[in-house]
């Protein structure tokens, strides 16, 4: 959703590399206003990397970078005062309660006293922990932390946030309710930068997003848009015995549009899941198990890679 204000974050050829290691390899993406884009990947794709350049936490290698229009290299600071970070691992001041680690953070911004008080009270409202207000940090679950932390991110009201896999290690239940509270920013206008390695999440969060494998862009668009564009609509997934006749196997890959062999598994793409399956019954090809379900960026990343986002 372009602005007539341009975007937020402009990469064009952008690299980043470690001696001999490149851990972003000539990528080019655009951030817009109040959009929520992602970055999709395994770990080691080159998600953080990208993310801390855009952070000024990180130097640009080679490439343009550009930040609410400011050069990364020349205006970091400028630019970090308009930035919300949630980090990967959360680095809260576990000395202090939870209150405390907001104005505490306020302070770094100058934000007055009585302003960071009051911002304080609603953000803890708003991620659910006002009622632990006063309690030390230390003895919070991980879910309640990792809400902590993004409250804390929202302190000086930034133009844009960056999450770098804002629900790696919570339960599902936290998964979800994290997932509720960047809904809401997202709902009330704030442009999120996230970085995961779950389909669901990118699927849940993000207007746009890209999919990097090995520092590279291997695909961008709507999580929408991907499905559509590289899998069909379901996913009929096969587990068959070792001893399955190589003709059966070759009765098995000519009923799908495409076939991924995956170890202990086949997975069959087509437009009609159970359709095929009855295709099977009626050859009398037998299966151990079989599962009929709509495709996910999860299929769009095997198809492109060959891989999975867990490998």
């Amino acid at each position: 959703m372009p602005s007539a204000a341009g975007p937020l974050v402009l990469a064009s050829h952008l690299k980043k590399t470690f001696a001999s290691f490149t851990a972003v390899d000539d990528i080019d993406f655009e951030v817009h206003p109040g959009e929520a884009f992602g970055f999709l990947g395994p770990n080691g794709a080159g998600k953080t990397s990208t993310m801390k350049m855009i952070a000024c936490t990180s130097p640009v290698t080679a490439g343009e970078l550009r930040v609410f229009g400011m050069d990364p290299r020349a205006n970091a600071s400028a630019i970090k005062r308009r930035l919300g970070v949630v980090p990967q691992a959360d680095n809260l001041d576990l000395e202090l309660t939870v209150r405390e680690n907001l104005l505490m953070y306020a302070r770094y911004f100058d934000i007055p006293a009585r302003t960071a008080r009051q911002r304080a009270e609603e953000l803890l409202a708003f991620v659910q922990l006002a009622e632990r207000a006063n309690s030390q940090v230390e003895p919070l679950s991980g879910g309640m932390k990792r809400r902590l932390t993004i409250a804390r991110a929202l302190v000086n009201d930034p133009d844009l946030i960056l999450l770098d896999e804002p629900t790696t290690g919570l339960d599902p239940q936290a998964r979800h309710l994290i997932w509720e509270r960047l809904y809401q920013l997202k709902k009330n206008g704030a442009t999120l930068l996230l970085t995961t390695h779950y389909m669901d999440e990118a699927e849940q969060l993000c207007d746009r997003l890209i999919v990097m494998d090995k520092g590279r862009i291997v695909a961008e668009g709507s999580p929408r848009d991907l499905i559509e564009r590289y899998v069909t609509r379901e996913v009929l997934e096969l587990r068959v015995s070792d001893e399955m006749p190589e003709t059966d196997r070759a009765q098995l890959v000519s009923l799908a549009t495409h076939v991924e062999i995956l170890p202990e598994r086949l997975q069959l793409h087509a437009d009609d899941g159970e359709q095929v399956l009855e295709r099977i019954h009626a050859l009398g090809v037998r299966v151990e198990r079989a599962l009929v379900r709509r495709a996910t960026l999860e299929d769009v990343f095997l198809r492109l890679t060959g891989r999975t986002l867990v490998d």
